[in-house]
């Protein structure tokens, strides 16, 4: 293994009483991507700030190789200079790698640095650091305000690039599909997992396995008790099997119904029969701003317990189409019948500020001990477990609390609101992972009509029974099913070139006649495409089994071995399906393109 470029040794930092870290050891060989993954808090930011040197530890040292060049990105980048140009350049790259960067991630070299958005603003933070040509990257939450696509360009960029790099995420996808090393800040120390994220759940939860028998030997009631505080999730993963055949069971009743709805409603649907049952339907909507198209002709039905993905580039219009749907704004053409006894509670990207001096109990109990929730009366303490706070939290002022845990505050007391239509505006921005998790159930339990905006592939997969994409130029897509399902069916639908973007080269002129294209798959990918749709069949069944092996919980104690031997094959038969369906649906794509093409 080669030397480490940048290392910590056995670093210790603590915030007033707080022991942040206790002899961390992380260390970044060239070229290695590695994730560092940790609840909000625990301190993932403050270890990127001693990485570049920002901020010194009590004790431990930081050693970094002569002439290291690094480039960091903060979770919340500020964007100097006249210029985005100036901005990009200010820290040494030269002006025509500054500008080709800028050009990649979609952005005008000479717009102004004032008045930019927040995806704009991380753009321009991304494309300085990729100019700077550095050895080191650390990116903390790169993918916090990127629509999709600037999310697959970093990835893009993060392949071709020769630096190494450490990331902070909660991107479940983007992780996957970048790392290959995974470090985890838990209890004020550093573990390493030579492996990428896809291998990190199994791995976190052998472990959590292994101190929670060694805890449950002193005490098992405290044991259990922290294992929730601190982690939260393995409780939760023995339901997502079932949640996934429900989550599949409802996307194929969404299918039906869509292929029915399109078909009525070219016809003109009657507005009877839908009472109580209706949500929002919309036949033929349009709407622009000026010269420019955001919809054009769309129509959709939703019901009672559907949960849409809105997704596409940021401008698309996606928060458009949602006002629309809620009534709050006209279409120039169509119309929008709305359902009775309808109650929304929208949690916006601009969610609200709270006061910093105020305590959790403050936002949460305003003058009292219990929160209404959804109607029902439910003690302070209890509603504040529900969402990784602990009792000991409740009168601790929120200017104390990270970013992640606001942005947890601020959901739990949004949740609270009755409401049997819910509309989520990008909520996965600044949560860790732990949170998600705790999301994702919270949404998967939700009884009501879920619309949600994620630019967050994974969370959107895991939630969707149908995804509407909306590729800015006035078309509007759905289709039944999360991310995956809605590009594997609308292969290239976010194909043409954003703003900013260079244009295509054209082809050179043939010397001769050149050869007709192939109309379909050569015969050795056809047969690779019967046996990855074979794995794909096989392999669930197989990893359903062996989560099935492993929530034995006494199978441990019984035989460790056993349990280290599942556990790999767990982690093993995980990676082995996203491999599969990952290059399946690059072979789909490229028969449907085929086809097309004829």
């Amino acid at each position: 293994m080669r030397a480490p470029i940048l290392a910590l040794k056995d670093v210790r930092l603590a915030d007033g009483p707080k022991m942040m870290f206790d002899g961390v050891d992380l260390g970044l060989e060239p070229r290695v991507r590695a994730c560092l993954v940790g609840r909000n808090g625990a301190g993932k930011s403050t270890l990127l700030r001693i990485l570049a040197g920002e901020t010194q530890p009590d004790a431990g040292e930081r050693v970094i190789t002569p002439g290291t060049r690094i480039s960091y990105v903060r979770q919340e980048p500020e964007i100097t200079g006249p210029t985005l140009l100036d901005h990009a350049t200010a820290g040494g790259a030269e002006a025509h790698r500054a500008a080709a960067a800028l050009a990649t991630f979609g952005l005008d070299p000479a717009k102004l640095a004032q008045g930019l958005s927040g995806g704009e603003a991380r753009r321009a933070a991304l494309a300085r650091a990729f100019a700077e040509d550095p050895d080191v990257l650390l990116l903390d939450e790169p993918t916090n305000h990127l629509d999709i696509l600037a999310i697959e360009t970093l990835e893009a960029e993060l392949a071709a690039c020769r630096a190494a790099a450490l990331i902070v995420s909660h991107d479940r996808a983007f992780l996957e599909r970048v790392t290959r090393r995974s470090f985890w800040l838990e209890h004020r120390q550093v573990r390493r997992l030579d492996e990428g994220f896809a291998a990190f759940d199994a791995w976190a939860e052998k472990i959590e396995a292994q101190e929670a028998e060694e805890a449950r030997r002193l005490d098992k009631a405290l044991a259990r008790e922290e294992h929730w505080l601190l982690r939260g999730v393995t409780a939760r993963r023995a339901r997502n099997e079932g949640r996934r055949r429900r989550l599949l069971a409802m996307r194929q009743d969404r299918a039906e119904r869509l292929k029915g709805a399109r078909g009525e409603l070219s016809m003109g649907l009657a507005s009877g029969g839908l009472s109580g049952q209706r949500v929002a339907e919309a036949k033929g909507i349009t709407k622009a701003f000026g010269e420019r198209v955001v919809l054009k002709g769309f129509s959709t039905r939703i019901l009672r317990g559907d949960r849409i993905a809105v997704v596409g580039p940021n401008g698309a219009g996606k928060t458009t189409l949602v006002k629309i749907l809620l009534g709050e704004l006209a279409p120039d053409a169509g119309e929008v019948k709305l359902g009775t006894n309808l109650e929304v509670a929208y949690i916006d990207q601009a969610r609200a500020a709270v006061s910093g001096e105020a305590t959790l109990k403050d936002i949460l109990a305003p003058g009292g001990d219990q929160v209404m929730v959804r109607g029902r009366p439910k003690h302070v303490a209890a509603y504040a477990k529900e969402f990784l706070f602990g009792e000991n939290q409740l009168r601790q002022p929120v200017r104390s609390l990270s970013g992640g845990e606001r942005n947890r505050l601020l959901l739990a007391r949004a949740l609270a609101q009755p409401a049997n239509v819910l509309v989520l505006d990008e909520p996965t921005n600044d949560l860790d992972m732990d949170t998600l998790d705790l999301l994702e159930d919270l949404l998967a339990d939700y009884d009501g009509t879920l619309i949600l905006v994620s630019h967050d592939r994974d969370f959107v997969d895991r939630l969707a029974t149908s995804t509407i994409g909306l590729d800015g130029t006035g078309r509007a897509v759905e289709t039944p099913g999360g991310w995956q399902d809605f590009t594997s069916q609308n292969p290239g639908f976010f194909a043409p070139p954003t703003v900013g973007a260079p244009a295509p080269r054209a082809a050179p002129k043939a010397e001769r006649p050149a050869q007709a294209a192939p109309s379909k798959l050569s015969y050795k990918d056809q047969r690779r495409l019967a046996e990855l749709e074979a794995l794909i069949d096989a392999l669930p069944g197989r990893i359903t089994a062996l989560e099935g092996g492993l929530a034995d919980p006494g199978l441990y104690q019984r035989d460790p071995a056993a349990f280290d031997r599942q556990s790999g094959a767990l982690a093993a038969a995980r990676a082995e399906l996203a491999a599969a369906e990952e290059e399946w649906l690059a072979l789909e794509e490229r028969r449907e393109a085929l086809a097309n093409d004829r």
